[in-house]
This record gives C-alpha cells, structure tokens and sequence, in this order.
C-alpha cells in the first residue's frame, strides 16, 4: 500500500483509471484507480500525468458522503 498522501504523477501507478458515466463528454472530472485492497488513487482526467491524491477507501468513502450531503 502507499502511505503517501499524493503521486507527482499520477501515470506511474499500474492501476486501470475511470470516470463516471454521468460525466459523459465533460472534461472538468476527477479519475480513480484502485491501487490495492485499501487504497484508491486520484487524479484530475485532463492531467494524466500530473499528482494523484491517494486515499483509504474508508476516507475516500467519507469525503464523498460529506460533499453529497453538501457538508463540503
């Protein structure tokens, strides 16, 4: 597992990024990739080879609840 909190660049992690569906054709959408059984990568999609954030599925899981339950 990475410990680090952020990747300079996100293209060095061996992980299969995606997207939401929902995001269809926009360009302004963040990427995941999940790095291993604890830990999801990430990243902005218009610079793949820019820093990734890396997250505890649990903290990850978290920051999306808060922002959808407009807490963020």
């Amino acid at each position: 597992m990475n410990t680090s909190p952020t990747l300079d660049n996100a293209s060095d992690l061996h992980v299969s990024w995606w997207k939401s569906s929902a995001s269809g054709a926009q360009s302004d959408c963040v990427e995941c990739g999940v790095i291993d059984t604890e830990s999801v990568a990430v990243r902005d999609s218009k610079v793949p080879n820019g820093p990734a954030l890396i997250f505890g599925r649990d903290a990850l899981s978290a920051m999306v609840d808060a922002v959808a339950g407009g807490l963020v």
